[in-house]
């Protein structure tokens, strides 16, 4: 059995060691480790360099050529790098606690090889000196975890940090364009083609810092969203839903969707787009939702009335 942990770093010398040692510390130690950066100015190179003089299971795939490809294609090309029956994806400032690859690999272990996977756990919230914040990020911000196609087509629970793929699942990978984000993609895709298993109890300790490229949603983001009035609020609303229809597109060129699985899609991507009537009985057939109450609220108000809605001609 191979396993690769896959990492994207760019300007991480903050928090990169103290990832790495992580890594190094799991009960699971057959394992390699990929590491691609993408252009860093300060001292990640370096210290990515001192950790493969230490350890032969680091490698630093692109040491020479450390082309900006962006988050995605990082990982992406960190993927197709190298073959093996899992994959893990790894931020570059985050502490994993010892046993997350144990037990992610015993998950997966139940499924056939034939099968593309994507497993995740739950995440615990830290500040930058890694004092808890929230215990389960699941909770505090999704209210569920989601497993279901019809549920994460409209909305993301999974955080890449805390994910894993099989090989059934990777070589599935094939297209950059029109992703939101690598691990909601992968998710929406096993949910599709496959299974998208959920562990409930934390992978790592999830760091918010000043620097996050992405991170949990904290009181003061929520609170500039609010502040940004109620246009700004209404086009992050309907760049969100636009985007994810664009993202489910994708998905059916997989060619391997049962006709259940393909109706579901279909009609999300034109929900907007159909009749009032149509909408409402779609909405009702479908049960098309976001992952809490209010945020269902709103999103079905939007698709009935299509208010604000730029698209709408």
């Amino acid at each position: 059995m191979k396993i690769n942990i896959v990492m994207s770093t760019y300007n991480g010398e903050q928090f990169l060691a103290e990832q790495i040692d992580s890594i190094q510390q799991q009960t699971f130690k057959d394992w390699q480790l990929l590491i691609r950066d993408d252009g860093s100015s300060d001292q990640t190179p370096e210290i990515i360099k001192s950790f493969v003089a230490q350890d032969p299971r680091i490698v630093f795939i692109n040491e020479h050529d450390r082309e900006n490809f962006g988050v995605i294609k990082n990982f992406f090309t960190l993927i197709k790098h190298d073959k093996a029956d899992y994959y893990f994806f790894s931020d570059q400032d985050d502490v994993w606690l010892e046993d997350k690859l144990e037990t992610m690999l015993a998950a997966a272990r139940q499924y056939p090889d034939q099968l593309p996977l994507m497993v995740y756990t739950d995440l615990c919230v830290v500040d930058q000196n890694l004092q808890v914040m929230n215990q389960s990020m699941i909770r505090s911000q999704s209210h569920h975890a989601n497993t279901e196609l019809v549920q994460e087509l409209t909305e993301n629970t999974v955080t890449g940090g805390v994910a894993m793929i099989n090989h059934a699942l990777a070589e599935r990978w094939r297209t950059l364009d029109n992703i939101i984000m690598h691990d909601w993609y992968l998710a929406v895709l096993a949910t599709a083609i496959g299974k998208l298993v959920y562990i409930d109890q934390p992978g790592e300790l999830y760091r918010q810092h000043d620097n996050n490229v992405l991170g949990a949603r904290t009181f003061t983001k929520r609170l500039k969203t609010w502040l940004s009035g109620p246009s700004k609020m209404l086009e992050k609303y309907w760049w969100l839903i636009h985007a994810s229809q664009v993202q489910a597109d994708k998905i059916l060129q997989a060619n391997e969707l049962g006709d259940e699985q393909e109706a579901v899609i279909r009609n999300y991507i034109a929900l907007e787009r159909l009749p009032l009537s149509q909408r409402i009985r779609v909405l009702r057939q479908y049960k098309y939702a976001k992952n809490k109450w209010f945020h269902t609220m709103i999103f079905r108000l939007l698709i009935m009335t299509r208010i604000g809605n730029k698209n709408n001609k």
